[in-house]
């Protein structure tokens, strides 16, 4: 007699049959979704759908509007563009390479292609959707780590056969599509006919690969953010100079024992950047203001002290001034839709009483900057008086510094302004992107945990929030930012990785965290570990493992 296993789906109990695999269940439930399931919550513990039901428990679906769902979604779409290439060009050395990750798309080349590529792009997007089409089943597999090695090997996968020499795990889980095998960092979906919504267009001198927004099912119009790009591309060039481009390179360098030249490299060339950020601010002559913003963890308040060392290098007085001090008294802070304080809209800020302050300053008039008690939640005067000669500067550090509606009453001729933020330029390998948010996370984990006493689970819990902030009051303005700084250092990540463990550890399973904090340690896993002592006091990364020169 077949066996019966009761689960719990949505409050209610169902039986299935012993071995039902996760799609079936999931093909039950389907219509009551508006998005693709393309996972489930099984217990807790995150599952693919090819899975099959072996005990009793309860069952989430994730659908492709939530995070892992999204993620699947974009790396299955990934092995879908990869197998398509080498359908139709494989023979001939051509391979596919993710280089970054922009907008709503990865920015992808092709390694080995002799033609145009803008000649190939329709043929490769053509097989793509013929393989959609054809419903091929995404196969995975465990197999021994030296396997792995060796497949890879023989495939010509040299950046995946160094980064697994270093895997502590005795097996690693590998996928084929179609008899193209590849490793990938994490969950996928389990056929090529859940991938219809993409697009592959020409950028560059290779494609964007393009994934659906908000809507799961609608590829929006992709606006190229040409400075960002640029950014990218400039710390790429770090990484080839310092022969660092994957993780397993980074790894290569740390068991050869050549970190501290690393280091001393990666931060000269980010004190050389600064400089010549310096440079171009005083050389223009008439800058009063530089207004600095980026997201989360990006390093501003080092950056914004740095940057003032090098202006005083070049002549210039600067004055670092946080927008933060600017909060309007708590009582008068608006609320977000769910009735919390919104500390992170325009609004929460006394735009009026800072427009009115910087105009008095560019006048040379002398103005009481305020202090704001995040204690009492009010804004205090404590006679930090200031006023602006010839070569006084103003260095404004703050989450809408590039909106001009922060600063209306200034001249844009009197301001210069910069975006920063993490942008990792190493990749796990050719074909894994390492997502520059996992890095800001992890920075704010270790910082949160050392200065506010805040737990990993805390951190990880309103992170979503603060993502949704950063979408509204920062992205929409980083392209009309003068210039852009990646504060991102090729070597951070292996630092973090000793600050961060033992947070993410000390998340239970059965938190809603958990799964982050699982996904997030396998991530560092991947890295060997470098000791803090070379590190410099001055480096951005002392603002979130301690040590730092500055007050931060």
């Amino acid at each position: 007699m077949e066996q019966m296993i009761k689960v719990q789906i949505e409050g209610k109990e169902y039986e299935y049959p012993a071995g039902t695999t996760y799609q079936t269940i999931a093909g039950d439930f389907q219509k009551e979704y508006e998005d693709d399931i393309l996972l489930v919550l099984f217990d807790h513990r995150l599952r693919e759908l090819g899975k099959s039901l072996k005990s009793e428990g309860t069952i989430e679906f994730i659908t492709a509007k939530q995070d892992p769902g999204k993620k699947a979604y974009r790396r299955s779409t990934t092995l879908l563009l990869q197998k398509a290439v080498d359908n139709l060009y494989g023979k001939d050395g051509v391979s596919i390479q993710i280089r970054h990750s922009l907008g709503q798309g990865y920015y992808c080349t092709l390694k080995g292609a002799k033609e145009d590529i803008s000649d190939l792009i329709l043929s490769i997007k053509i097989e793509m959707m013929r393989l959609v089409d054809a419903d091929i089943s995404i196969g995975k597999k465990s197999c021994r780590t030296d396997d792995a090695i060796r497949l890879f090997a023989e495939r010509g996968m040299h950046d995946k056969e160094r980064l697994f020499r270093y895997r502590r795990s005795s097996r690693v889980n590998v996928y084929d599509l179609d008899g193209y095998i590849d490793y990938f960092y994490g969950y996928m979906v389990p056929s090529t006919g859940y991938l219809k919504w993409f697009d592959l267009i020409p950028f560059e001198e290779g494609m964007m690969l393009l994934f659906p927004g908000k809507n799961t099912k609608t590829i929006d119009e992709f606006h190229p953010s040409k400075k960002l790009f640029h950014t990218l591309q400039e710390s790429e060039e770090w990484g080839k100079m310092l022969n660092i481009d994957t993780v397993g390179a980074l790894d290569d360098a740390i068991a050869a024992g050549k970190m501290r030249q690393v280091i001393m490299v990666q931060e000269a060339l980010m004190e050389k950047k600064i400089g010549q950020l310096a440079e171009t601010i005083a050389s223009a002559g008439d800058k009063k203001f530089v207004m600095i913003a980026g997201p989360s963890s990006s390093g501003k308040t080092t950056f914004s002290y740095r940057l003032s060392t090098q202006l005083m290098a070049q002549g210039l007085k600067p004055h670092p001034i946080g927008l933060d001090n600017y909060y309007l008294d708590r009582e008068n802070t608006p609320r977000d839709e769910n009735g919390n304080y919104d500390f992170e809209c325009l609004e929460a800020l006394d735009v009026e009483q800072f427009n009115e302050d910087m105009t008095r300053l560019f006048k040379g008039e002398q103005v009481e900057i305020p202090t704001f008690n995040f204690k009492t939640g009010r804004r205090e005067y404590k006679g930090n008086f200031l006023q602006l000669g010839d070569d006084d500067i103003l260095v404004i550090e703050g989450i809408h510094g590039l909106n001009d509606k922060l600063s209306y009453s200034l001249t844009k001729e009197s301001k210069f302004k910069i975006y920063i933020s993490a942008l990792t330029q190493l990749n796990i390998d050719e074909h894994n992107y390492l997502p520059t948010t996992d890095a800001r996370l992890i920075r704010r984990i270790v910082r949160d945990a050392r200065t506010r006493g805040t737990s990993a689970k805390e951190t990880i819990a309103m992170w979503p929030s603060v993502r949704r902030g950063e979408e509204r009051h920062i992205f929409p303005f980083q392209e009309e930012a003068d210039a852009m700084f990646n504060s991102a250092l090729i070597y951070e990540l292996a630092v973090l990785k000793a600050y961060a463990e033992p947070r993410l550890f000390a998340i239970e399973k059965d938190c809603p965290e958990y799964l982050e904090a699982k996904r997030l340690l396998k991530f560092l896993d991947y890295f060997l570990p470098v000791p803090a002592e070379d590190i410099p006091s001055n480096s951005l990364l002392r603002e979130f493992i301690g040590g730092s020169c500055i007050d931060v």
